[in-house]
């Protein structure tokens, strides 16, 4: 599974050209006259292989309708047959096009047989950086392959095991607090909603620790959220609404590329990635509504909605984060279906109060074309979440409506104040299949954050 292909340095050698927007008008002899009987007309989605003498690829043509993306490239590697490719791009747009058609190479094939195929190999463009771009290619596999596996084979314990990983690769330190010794170390809320889970499915808080011996450097903290399955607790999901919780850990498995990625390219910063990892099962001893849980941050929060876990997990996971003192605080969550709502499946919200760190994930999302849209934190809806005999609750009140701001109004309670923070409610899936975009797992704000880091901290 992951990547299935290789970036080559292959400077002279022979190999065949991938035409972008080629005018029908323009193009001569054998590709002219095999472009017209194919009906190539340079439409969006169109690819087109122009054979040569021997049976093989001459060129490649590929239509992008009236405006060129370079994210289109993501559709063709599993369009085209084995061999080596060029683009005929240059500069910068040759870079991002490298990318999206590393990209679009993801495969699933954990529990199912591909067909052998040749390999597909594209040479990297001129200046490239490929090491770069295959590990922003790999970070984006990783998090699509976690949100991919099966609940079963991607439990609590699973995701502690790739964070091991991940760690040990980097030289990085990690801690991990599992059970009933959450209790013990202070997260009650991850405590409470990962109780019922089978003993070997405990729940627990992973910590990963990079250069944190480096005072001059600024701290980064990385916080997703890990519900390994969804079923919504005593408040159970419809079967429609269950089907795909295995999801529900996207946030994790992309607080967890995001942070492998910072940690590959030794960005100057001190780094924590925070990961709380429970499954909401139903049991008997599983919490409940009207239930007053404690937080790690002393607020006392009640339960109106079992199925309103995320944030409570969340709750302990970013007040660890703030006693760590960050600069810049990102959490990652599949955390509310109103979210699609608003925006829908590609386009995830971001939520900040900080206007220059709003400007820079928004310019970083736009240059690598990973995009996000600025939602509001708006105050007034703040009074959604109060109620008689608690702090706060954790499902707002339905005069509010809007779902997914008042769930970032509950985070900002718990987010670090010593610096900037930000929170992105991703979707971490694509719900139907297209070139380059298998149904299944996605991964979403990753690369824009990863820019917004390098341009922050680095540029």
């Amino acid at each position: 599974m992951g990547q299935q292909v290789e970036l080559v340095l292959a400077g002279e050698c022979a190999a065949v050209q991938i035409h972008f927007a080629t005018p029908l008008q323009e193009l001569c002899g054998v590709a002219k006259q095999w472009a017209e009987a194919q009906r190539f007309e340079g439409k969006l989605g169109q690819v087109l292989t122009v054979p040569n003498a021997e049976g093989g690829v001459a060129e490649v043509l590929v239509g992008t309708g009236r405006t060129f993306d370079p994210m289109m490239a993501r559709g063709l590697s599993a369009r085209l047959p084995g061999g080596l490719y060029r683009l005929a791009l240059e500069g910068e747009t040759a870079h991002q096009a490298a990318l999206a058609f590393l990209l679009g190479a993801y495969v699933f094939d954990r529990y199912k047989a591909r067909p052998d195929r040749a390999p597909v190999r594209l040479v990297a463009p001129e200046g490239l950086d490929a090491a770069e771009v295959s590990r922003i290619a790999a970070a984006c596999a990783l998090a699509r392959e976690m949100v991919d596996t099966p609940a079963a084979d991607m439990g609590p314990l699973q995701i502690e095991t790739i964070a091991r990983e991940i760690a040990e690769s980097a030289g990085a330190e990690i801690t991990v607090t599992t059970g009933d010794a959450l209790l013990d170390d202070n997260y009650p809320a991850i405590h409470a909603v990962g109780r019922a889970a089978a003993p070997h499915r405990a729940p627990r808080l992973i910590e990963i620790g990079w250069k944190l011996d480096r005072a001059d450097l600024p701290l980064v903290a990385l916080v997703g959220k890990g519900v390994v399955f969804d079923t919504g607790g005593l408040d159970l999901k419809p079967a429609a609404g269950m089907r795909n919780m295995k999801k529900d850990m996207g946030g994790s498995a992309h607080a967890l590329a995001l942070g492998r990625l910072v940690m590959q390219a030794d960005l100057p910063v001190r780094l924590v990635v925070i990961v709380a990892a429970v499954e909401n099962a139903v049991s008997g001893d599983a919490f409940r509504p009207g239930d007053i849980l404690n937080s790690r941050k002393g607020l006392t929060i009640e339960v109106g909605n079992t199925d309103a876990e995320g944030r409570l997990i969340l709750a302990d996971a970013l007040t660890r984060a703030g006693e760590h003192e960050p600069d810049l605080t990102l959490d990652f969550a599949t955390l509310t279906g109103a979210a699609r709502i608003a925006l829908g499946p590609d386009l995830p919200p971001l939520y900040t109060d900080d206007e220059t760190l709003a400007g820079q994930l928004l310019a970083a999302a736009a240059e690598v074309r990973d995009p996000l849209w600025r939602m509001p934190l708006w105050p007034g809806y703040r009074a959604a979440l109060d109620t008689e005999i608690a702090d706060m609750k954790n499902d707002s009140s339905a005069w509010a409506q809007a779902g997914s701001v008042t769930a970032a109004l509950f985070l900002q309670q718990f987010a670090p104040t010593t610096g900037a923070w930000a929170h992105m409610d991703i979707f971490a899936w694509n719900p139907r299949a297209r070139p380059g975009f298998p149904e299944g797992g996605e991964a979403q704000a990753l690369r824009a954050c990863y820019a917004m880091l390098k341009a922050r901290y680095a540029g």
